[in-house]
């Protein structure tokens, strides 16, 4: 069965930091490009970032690049996102997503066929 189980969200003050794990299972990890969506309170869902299977490319949107660095560990199955001077707008539910494809100068959503369930980050200002 294919999981993606997202952790480290939780309630920070604007400026602080959070680091997020993906942890995957039941599919060939290292095959698989790994994103960073989020979704806040009303709005459409946002790819954040992402990075590819074999030499580590990543990729980042705009609103977020400079403060969130994306890793993967492929000995772990586990892809981290740490987020640094995260902002009020920052706040949404995260999820991670496995896909081939989908990280070539943009997050693809279309390109991702396993979800995790999310986890939620609250930047109080």
């Amino acid at each position: 069965e294919v999981q993606l189980v997202e952790s480290g969200g939780g309630l920070v003050q604007a400026g602080g930091s959070l680091r997020l794990s993906c942890a995957a299972s039941g599919f060939t990890f290292d095959d698989y490009s790994i994103g960073w969506f989020r979704q806040a309170p009303g709005k459409e869902r946002e790819g954040v970032s992402c990075i590819t299977p074999s030499d580590g490319s990543t990729y980042y949107a705009d609103s977020v690049k400079g403060r969130f660095t994306i890793s993967r560990d492929n000995a772990k199955d586990t892809v981290y996102l740490q987020m640094n001077a995260l902002k009020p707008e920052d706040t949404g539910v995260y999820y991670c997503a496995a896909g081939i494809g989908g990280c070539d100068g943009a997050v693809s959503a279309p390109e991702y066929n396993h979800w995790g369930q999310g986890t939620q980050v609250t930047v109080s200002s």
